[in-house]
């Protein structure tokens, strides 16, 4: 492996609480270690109450300045990628109308764009399937989204299992999207490390190699069984197999 992506709500509850000390430490920790810190995902997990488009402005406001805190918080620890990913953080809520929940989530990504533009960091859209959030659950919608901000800071992610889940093609929908896939997560169907479901993968390593995909193909689990070791090990066993 030659980098770690980090879940901030690990670090601390809110990243205003990580001191510039804290920071350089963790970065040299990693340097020391001789592996690169990606970036950042689950990003709006803590502190509670944090919402993308939520009706309350209020509530919009606080969550783009801890939005441009994460950004902050990437560029010092040296990360270069931000997974715009937190389903529940996104939905869709009454009264508003999808396009109206749009317009806000493109407002808060505005903002952020214009900051990871200044920091180095990009930012990229994850389209997450339906059972998650009824907020942009396809790669199409993702495009849409990089299309509207309209900034080279913020592209996009393409996850094997939300793909699967949502009946998509993913080497169709890598080719599809090829302009913009800044990051790319490889798991399986059932949600596990990449080969223990029944995803199809020569074809999708192919299809980034087809389009010179350069970025780091980074593998996130949501079943920790047996272990950490295990599930890395296994993960990269497979994925080199392909590579």
């Amino acid at each position: 492996y030659e980098a770690v992506e980090i879940a901030p709500f690990t670090l601390a509850d809110s990243v205003l609480d990580i001191s510039q000390t804290e920071r350089a430490r963790i970065r040299k920790a990693a340097e020391a270690a001789k592996v690169e810190i990606a970036g950042l995902h689950w990003l709006l997990v803590s502190p509670p109450g944090l919402y993308i488009n939520h009706p309350d402005a209020k509530i919009r406001n606080e969550t783009r300045d801890y939005f441009l805190a994460l950004i902050e918080l990437c560029a010092d620890l040296g990360g270069r990628v931000m997974v715009i990913g937190s389903p529940q953080q996104r939905n869709v809520m009454e009264p508003l109308t999808f396009e109206e929940a749009w317009d806000y989530a493109r407002e808060t990504f505005t903002a952020g764009a214009e900051l990871a533009g200044e920091k180095d960091v990009m930012l990229c859209m994850e389209p997450l399937s339906s059972d998650q959030t009824n907020f942009i659950t396809n790669p199409d919608k993702a495009v849409e989204m990089v299309n509207a901000v309209n900034h080279p800071n913020f592209q996009m992610i393409l996850d094997v299992c939300s793909t699967a889940k949502e009946g998509l093609d993913m080497p169709t929908q890598i080719h599809n999207c090829a302009p913009h896939v800044a990051h790319f997560h490889s798991n399986d169907d059932n949600g596990y490390l990449p080969g223990s479901g029944n995803v199809d993968y020569p074809p999708i390593i192919e299809a980034l190699k087809a389009i010179n995909y350069s970025g780091y193909v980074s593998t996130e689990v949501f079943d920790f069984t047996p272990g950490p070791k295990t599930i890395a090990k296994r993960s990269i066993d497979f994925l080199k197999t392909l590579i």
